[in-house]
Formats: structure tokens, C-alpha cells, sequence
């Protein structure tokens, strides 16, 4: 049953001499801060307009971001192209919803197609090249849509990665348990700052004369196996989490290793570490901040660069007000899903 108002406030807030005060305070502390950012963000704020003239109130001048909002989310993308980028994100959205649903027919065939279809159709899509598409270059593309390419991709790629990982970390084979254990302590043990540097700056000194690797996808590989890295260690303490009376069983029925570890033990052990992965995809998501330092501009980056445009000076607080409050709904909602 549920506990009436006012005795749930007397056995939460007030139910020692020293709750009331500590209650009254905090609440004081919190309407003294709660209104003047209110006051700030929404009622003194200039909403409308197309240049910092339209900004002439004591508050938050919200015609910075409404003016460059296109530039935010897809960077420096072509006007014109943008349609792809947003069938793009819809279709990898749309494969996204099918891991929800518990009811998709040949779910293990399905899915992993999809995943497929939509990373390589949404790269087609982007870049273009195929079917009368004009090609953009990756190094136009930017802002929000970078971020969720760098973020979606890398996490798609190292998820396999991990799981191979974490199974060979376990494996009684040496070899193949010593590479492991190798790879995944090299990468967990050197920042994403110092792979990105090191894909981006180093590894075309290593090139054959004439190659040329793009730069997105040298970050891309250098986010796969740090993230790669992290999920093998992910995976494997739900590994370690499975009974051992379940290997013998699907031993007694005669499964082989591969059957045993797609049907009863993977299940089983990626249902426990589901918080884990959330928590490394959120990790990854946040940290693509990191490619401004390789002349990628992601979200934040690109927020940065508008910043330095000599009409906006000193809109900062806006730009990372704004880009704090995208981060935090993107971030929320990946670990409600």
C-alpha cells in the first residue's frame, strides 16, 4: 500500500530535530540557485533572430545555437546531401529498435544481416560514389552525425571483437590465451587520445609509399580495438558468472563448444553484464569528443569551432550549456534502453 503524503514527509524529512532544518536549507539552496538559471536559460532569454544583434536581453542568447543548428548536427555536410544522412541514421535507428523486440522472426539471422545492411548502407549512403551519388569527402562530414557514426560503427565493430576476446581469454589453449590477455591489456593500458594520435599521425609513416588511408577510418579502427578491449573484460566477468553446472550440461547433452557458447552460455552471460556494455557504449559515445585532436569535428568540436567565429564571441556558455544538456538526454536514454 501506498504511504500517505504527509506521513512519507514526516518519516523522510522530518522525522529527527535535526531533518527539518537540514530540509529547509537544502530547500532554500535549491530555489536560490533554481532561480536565477531559470531566469537565465528561459525567461530572459532571446530565442528568435538570425545574428547576435537579435541578442539584446540579460539572458541566454539561444540565436546562437538556432542559427548554426544545421552546422551542429551534420558539420560541414552538404546542404543539399543531408537527406542522406538522415536516411542514414534512420535506417541504423531502425535496426537499433529490432534488438528490442523480443519477437523478430529468425532473430539470429536477422539481426547480424541488418547490423550489416545498415553500418555498410549507411557508409554508401554518406560518402556516396554508388547510384548517381555525389561523393563527400569524410572530412566534411561532422557535428552530431560524426559522433553517432564514430559511436555506432565503433561499437557494432568491437562488439564481436570483444566477445572473441573474452572467449579466448578463457581458452585452454596458451597461445591463443596468451594473445588475448596481450591485446587486451596493450589497449586498456594507453589512452583513446594516444591511439587516435598514433592511427591518425603514425601509422601512415608505416604505409607503403602512395597509400592513403582515410583518416576517419584510421580512427575507426584505433576506437574498435580500445573499445574491443574493454567489452572482452566485460563479457568475460559474465562469463565467470555462469555456473559451471550449466558447461556440464550442455556437455552432457553432447552440444559441441561452438553450440554450447552460441545457445546456452553466451545468452546466459551477456544478460548479465548488460549494465557493463551500456556503460561502455556510453563511455564511447562521450568520448569521440577526442578525434577534434586528429581535425575530426564532432559534436562538441564543432561547437567549439563556431565558438571562435568573431560575431559569436563570447557565447560559450550557451555552446556548452547546449551541448551538455544533448549529451546528458543521449546518454539518459541509452541507459534506459
Amino acid at each position: 500500500m501506498r504511504m500517505p503524503t504527509m506521513a512519507w514527509l514526516r518519516r523522510n524529512l522530518f522525522s529527527s530535530p535535526v531533518n527539518p532544518v537540514t530540509t529547509v536549507v537544502l530547500i532554500v539552496l535549491m530555489v536560490m540557485l533554481a532561480v536565477p538559471v531559470v531566469d537565465w536559460a528561459l525567461i530572459s532569454a532571446d530565442w528568435i533572430g538570425v545574428s547576435r544583434a537579435a541578442c539584446s536581453g540579460d539572458g541566454a542568447c539561444w540565436v546562437f545555437v538556432s542559427s548554426r543548428l544545421g552546422q551542429f548536427v551534420y558539420g560541414f555536410y552538404p546542404e543539399a546531401e543531408r537527406w542522406r544522412a538522415d536516411l542514414a541514421m534512420a535506417l541504423n535507428l531502425g535496426v537499433i529498435i529490432l534488438l528490442f523486440l523480443p519477437d523478430v522472426p529468425k532473430r539470429g539471422f536477422l539481426i547480424p544481416a541488418g547490423l550489416f545492411i545498415a553500418l555498410f548502407g549507411g557508409w554508401l549512403l554518406l560518402y556516396g560514389g554508388v547510384m548517381g551519388l555525389a561523393v563527400v569527402e569524410t572530412r566534411q562530414w561532422g557535428g552530431m552525425m560524426l559522433t553517432l557514426v564514430i559511436t555506432i560503427a565503433g561499437l557494432f565493430s568491437a562488439f564481436p571483437l570483444g566477445i572473441a576476446l573474452a572467449l579466448g581469454r578463457r581458452s585452454d589453449l596458451p597461445a591463443i590465451r596468451a594473445i588475448c590477455i596481450v591485446f587486451i591489456e596493450f589497449w586498456r593500458g594507453i589512452p583513446l587520445i594516444t591511439v587516435l594520435f598514433m592511427a591518425s599521425v603514425m601509422l601512415p609513416l608505416f604505409l607503403p609509399d602512395g597509400a592513403n588511408f582515410d583518416k576517419l577510418l584510421r580512427a575507426l579502427i584505433g576506437v574498435t580495438m580500445f573499445a574491443g578491449a574493454y567489452l572482452a573484460e566485460v563479457v568475460r566477468g559474465g562469463l565467470q558468472a555462469v555456473p559451471r553446472g550449466q558447461y556440464e550440461a550442455a556437455a552432457a547433452l553432447g552440444l559441441s563448444y561452438g553450440r554450447t557458447m552460441v545457445h546456452v552460455i553466451l545468452p546466459q552471460a551477456l544478460r548479465h553484464v548488460i549494465p557493463g556494455i551500456a556503460n561502455t557504449a556510453i563511455a564511447l559515445f562521450k568520448d569521440t569528443t577526442l578525434v577534434l585532436v586528429i581535425g575530426l569535428f564532432d559534436f562538441l568540436g564543432i561547437i567549439q569551432a563556431a565558438l571562435t567565429d568573431t560575431e559569436w564571441l563570447g557565447m560559450a556558455l550557451e555552446g556548452y550549456v547546449f551541448a551538455a544538456a544533448v549529451y546528458w538526454v543521449l546518454c539518459f536514454t541509452m541507459s534506459r534502453a
